[in-house]
């Protein structure tokens, strides 16, 4: 009985306890819904207030621009009626005085008719004709130089008044349409058009967002990429520029805005952003390199402190193998997962750092900014399996420009441990273009895309991107499409056979 009683009051605790935290949550949630309210009760007050003062402003120089208007076209009217007042009094004044004068001929060619005898009369007749001749009656225009007519002065707002009437409050602007059609992915640039269903004068600009993704199709509701965005676009195009393609996708969405307010976002599209992406395999570099995300640059005391460990380890003053010394590298947490599991660290004087993905199809294309100041520096392609003492173009395994800055400066190609000395001036940026299936390996002046060399294989396995430093540094640029102008020269230059086919 006991136990029972205290079951049914545990179970009243419980339900009780339950009830209380919903109406706890319940009374949150109206507080917060509460607080919420308040918010937009002030955000009315203060928003109409704007927009009042927005509307008052815009009226007000409606007023102004109309006043300015009117007071010009009063003048342009006062100075017409002075131009022809001063025209007309002045012909009047001209005719007053023709008159005068012609009236006073008259008086004295009738007088001359009286009192004239028979033997004067023909002189006094021609005074009275020569007289006539000069007198200014004679020599006048009896036609007004301008007219009283002031038609041209008048206006008819009719078509105004109209437009004025129909003044209104600014719409919401239409939704885009992106023409996927005209829309462009080539060079590491993204070119997007769109277009708007029905026109839209009042359009001030459009606004464009877009992100990054490894999902194809229409853009998921969560994302780990967060939406990039761009304002104050006026055209109906833009073209995002030097972009990076890490990833396999990319989501785009464009919206209109007038003066006041955006319209809604169109429909998401995804457009593939296929490139060459890769990282550098630090856990099987030369010890010597200090590898951080795509930069490498040389350590000579690389591998010394993890020696020194060793032998204190060990007791026996011996030094620790650097295949088996862990390098002075900083991981990138992003970084894949390497192509090359398994094998030993380059060594000797094989200063290497290889890539980390495989190229066994397609054509791809990567670039390489050294440090002018390096003693030596390397950039090419390498079977998986090259030795850890092969250096780059000493063996079979592996194809690659190389620059020698010290004693003596060269650039040369090679391959098998031949060398092919290249007659072109350095450049501080190379570009690698691997086409597996053809087997062609090109290097470009990446600024200028002037061809350097050109090697002709056949490629038996898979390749990996090649790099080697001494004394110095590079940077690699990774995620990068072909360009139109290597794939343009590859394309015409694919038919001619190498100009070194001796190191294939």
């Amino acid at each position: 009985m006991e136990e029972g009683r205290m079951e049914r009051e545990g179970w009243r605790d419980e339900a009780l306890r339950k009830i209380i935290t919903t109406l706890a949550v319940k009374n949150e949630e109206i507080q917060n819904f509460i607080y919420a309210l308040k918010q937009m009760l002030q955000n009315v007050e203060d928003n109409s207030a704007r927009v009042q003062e927005d509307l008052e402003g815009e009226f007000q120089s409606l007023y102004a621009l109309l006043d300015e208007l009117k007071d010009n076209m009063l003048m342009k009217i006062k100075q017409d009626r002075a131009s022809r007042t001063y025209e007309l009094q002045a012909q009047l004044a001209a005719c007053a005085k023709a008159l005068e004068s012609s009236e006073e001929l008259l008086e004295t060619a009738n007088q001359t008719l009286e009192t004239a005898n028979n033997h004067d009369f023909p002189q006094a007749a021609k005074q009275i004709k020569d007289s006539v001749t000069m007198a200014p009656a004679f020599r006048l225009s009896l036609k007004a130089k301008v007219s009283d007519n002031m038609s041209h002065l008048m206006v008819d707002f009719a078509q105004e008044r109209r437009l004025l009437q129909a003044l209104a409050f600014l719409p919401v602007p239409s939704t885009p349409e992106i023409d996927l059609a005209e829309s462009l992915v080539a060079d590491n640039c993204v070119t997007l058009a769109w277009r708007l269903p029905d026109g839209d004068s009042k359009i001030d600009h459009y606004v464009l967002e877009y992100r990054k993704t490894n999902f194809e199709g229409p853009p998921r509701a969560k994302e780990d990429q967060p939406w990039m965005v761009i304002e104050g676009i006026k055209g109906t195009e833009y073209t995002l520029s030097g972009l990076k393609f890490d990833m396999k996708y990319m989501n785009f969405r464009v919206r209109a805005c007038n003066k006041a307010v955006a319209g809604e976002f169109s429909e998401p599209v995804t457009l593939e952003t296929k490139a060459f992406m890769f990282r550098l395999d630090a856990s099987t570099c030369h010890q010597n390199l200090r590898v951080e995300e795509l930069s490498v640059e040389w350590d000579a005391t690389g591998g010394k402190v993890q020696d020194v460990k060793a032998r204190e380890k060990d007791g026996k003053g011996r030094t620790a193998s650097p295949a088996n010394s862990p390098a002075r590298v900083v991981q990138s947490p992003k970084r894949m997962p390497s192509a090359r599991g398994g094998r030993d660290r380059f060594t000797a004087e094989s200063y290497t750092v290889l890539g980390d993905t495989l190229i066994d199809a397609d054509e791809h294309y990567w670039e390489v900014r050294y440090d002018r100041d390096s003693k030596a520096f390397g950039v090419g392609v390498a079977y998986r399996s090259l030795g850890k003492f092969d250096q780059l173009g000493k063996t079979s395994a592996s194809w690659c420009l190389h620059l020698n800055n010290w004693l003596q400066v060269s650039f040369s190609a090679k391959h098998a441990n031949k060398a092919k000395a290249l007659d072109v001036p350095v450049p501080d940026c190379i570009g690698v273009y691997c086409n597996f299936h053809e087997g062609f390996l090109s290097f470009y002046n990446a600024r200028t895309k002037q061809l350097l060399h050109t090697f002709k294989a056949k490629f038996t396995q898979p390749v990996l991107p090649a790099f080697m430093v001494w004394c110095g540094s590079f940077h690699v640029s990774s995620g990068l499409q072909v360009p139109s102008a290597v794939r343009c020269l590859q394309k015409r230059n694919s038919t001619a056979s190498s100009s070194n086919a001796s190191l294939a």
